[in-house]
């Protein structure tokens, strides 16, 4: 008679299906974490190499405490219990993730470590939980001999993976928000722990799954209904590029992209500054004569260019790559359908490379805290504004930077690259000395630089709809830029500078809920003429 010894059954059995879903659901929250960390300590190589690493590490846990005891408690039963409970730390993650990500941040560790606490925190203990459906699944198979056994489930459990990774990067990401691909994992978890359990269920493990199928949906639903942490969820989505979210909280309206604070209205202003920075961008009209076509790179919320096609005759163009985005500000931050307003869906340096027009203001400002494109930062990018400058023409660059200390390189290689594609380059930063902020650099065309009373002079002949004497109180006439590079496209290391900001607060002022003019302070108070005019020394 032939052996039988090692043979596989076709069909899967109810434990090789949990080990195939456990490997989706492991792999699956190992791509959504890097969505879920990076809005408070970046994307780079630092944060996936911790994410990496403590994955791997939950689940070797999780092989050598379950391998140690399959033998005597592998069931199917248990099985079910590991499942829903990794599918309940999901609904936990789901509801309170940002506070646990914030808690998380306040570790005082180093900058490339900075996310270690907050990734062993959320994403651990499932892990490790998922770690003991493989070693359970093969005390469970119907394989004959250990060989076989251990090999077939480990197999599985790999498909599983390749399924979880390119499931979620091709499919769940570019299609569902954060909440509901953790829902899409959840939900496939207890649904396989309910089927391990039928027909004849146990009490215990049935309640288990009926309780955390409840904290799933309540989960989910809690904001559908119009609750989060930040206020009403109006709209949420996830685009090819980013998390994108819509959150009224009072009178205010925010956009809030991968989790960060991008943009805001005032919904009974729609046109007014609600965030100090953006204030800023009228400074160019006391540099610039005569402005009558304006770019902005980079749309958001379109603060900047709805303001400025109420408040000036200028015809206002926007190249913004995400056509969601455009989307949703023309939905929910009120962008009026005028002559004056052109909106182009294309990146900003593509724009500017096929677009024959010039322009007397560039406002760029398609950079985040965490994910800046390094394409827009280069000198042959700035050398390509300033192609497309008239003579008189400004560049305003929106950085996010610190303004000294080692979380500031990114601002002082950003200045030191325009200083090689312009003559002349300012720079306003926004908030306290020590904090991560915008920091606002102008850079013009023109031979000499105009000095503060210059700029005080012209902030009292021009009509330019606000009063920025406190905005030029911050006017700093250089910064130090030894031990930073200039950017290049051949090498532009933006990771690296941006890595020692990773964990640090970052500080948007508002402005007062009446008059622009009105400025207050939520977090470090302005900065005043003499403390704004030495320069941003590298601590």
């Amino acid at each position: 008679m032939e052996s039988t010894s090692g043979r596989v059954p076709a069909a899967p059995s109810k434990p090789e299906t949990a080990v195939f879903v456990s490997g989706v659901a492991s792999m699956g929250l190992e791509i959504l974490a890097g969505r879920v960390v990076a809005p408070q300590f970046g994307s780079s190589i630092y944060t996936w190499g911790s994410i990496i690493g403590v994955f791997l590490a939950a689940l070797s846990l999780g092989y050598h405490v379950g391998g140690k005891r399959a033998a005597t408690e592998a069931t199917n039963e248990r099985l079910a219990v590991l499942l829903a409970g990794t599918a309940g730390y999901v609904a936990v993650l789901i509801f309170a993730g940002d506070l646990l990500l914030a808690s998380a941040a306040a570790f005082p560790l180093p900058a490339r470590y900075a996310s270690l606490p907050a990734i062993v925190l959320l994403f651990g203990p499932p892990t490790y939980l998922l770690g003991f459906i493989s070693p359970y699944g093969a005390e469970l198979t119907r394989a004959d001999g250990i060989g076989a056994a251990s090999g077939h489930v480990y197999a599985v459990g790999t498909v599983g993976s390749l399924v979880g990774a390119f499931g979620t990067t091709y499919f769940l990401i570019p299609s569902l928000s954060v909440d509901l691909i953790g829902l899409a994992f959840g939900a496939s978890l207890v649904v396989t722990a309910a089927w391990l359990l039928f027909p004849s269920p146990e009490r215990r493990p049935a309640a288990a799954v009926a309780v955390v199928t409840l904290l799933l949906v309540a989960a989910v639903l809690a904001p559908a209904v119009g609750y989060s942490v930040r206020g009403e969820v109006v709209y949420q989505t996830q685009t090819p590029y980013q998390e994108l979210e819509v959150i009224d909280s009072g009178d205010t309206r925010t956009l809030y992209l991968d989790g960060q604070r991008h943009s805001a209205m005032d919904k009974d202003a729609p046109t007014r500054h609600v965030f100090e920075y953006t204030r800023y961008f009228h400074v160019p009209m006391l540099v610039a004569d005569d402005v009558d076509r304006v770019l902005f790179v980079g749309g958001g919320g379109f603060t900047g260019p709805k303001r400025f096609v109420e408040e000036y005759n200028a015809t206002v163009d926007v190249a913004e790559i995400d056509p969601e985005v455009i989307d949703v500000a023309r939905e929910y931050f009120r962008v009026p359908e005028t002559d004056q307003l052109n909106v182009y869906n294309e990146g900003g340096r593509q724009y500017l490379q096929e677009t024959e027009k010039t322009y007397d203001l560039i406002v760029l400002d398609a950079y985040k805290r965490d994910k800046v494109p390094f394409q827009l930062t280069t000198v042959e990018f700035m050398q390509l504004a300033n192609d497309r400058l008239d003579e008189d023409g400004v560049l305003l660059a929106n950085v996010i930077s610190a303004r000294n200390g080692p979380a500031s390189k990114f601002y002082r290689a950003e200045y030191k690259t325009m200083e090689r594609a312009f003559p002349q380059v300012y720079a306003f930063p926004t908030a306290g000395a020590a904090s991560v902020q915008n920091i606002e650099l102008m850079a013009t065309k023109r031979d000499g630089q105009l000095t503060e009373a210059e700029l005080r002079e012209r902030n009292e002949e021009r009509d330019v709809g606000l009063d920025l004497s406190d905005e030029i109180a911050n006017f700093e006439r250089s910064a130090e830029t030894d031990g930073v590079p200039v950017l290049r496209d051949d090498r532009a290391p933006v990771d690296s500078l941006l890595e020692p900001m990773a964990g640090q607060r970052y500080v948007v002022e508002e402005t007062g809920d009446g008059d622009d003019n009105e400025s207050e302070a939520l977090a470090p108070p302005p900065l005043r003429a003499d403390a704004a005019r030495g320069p941003a020394v590298a601590g």
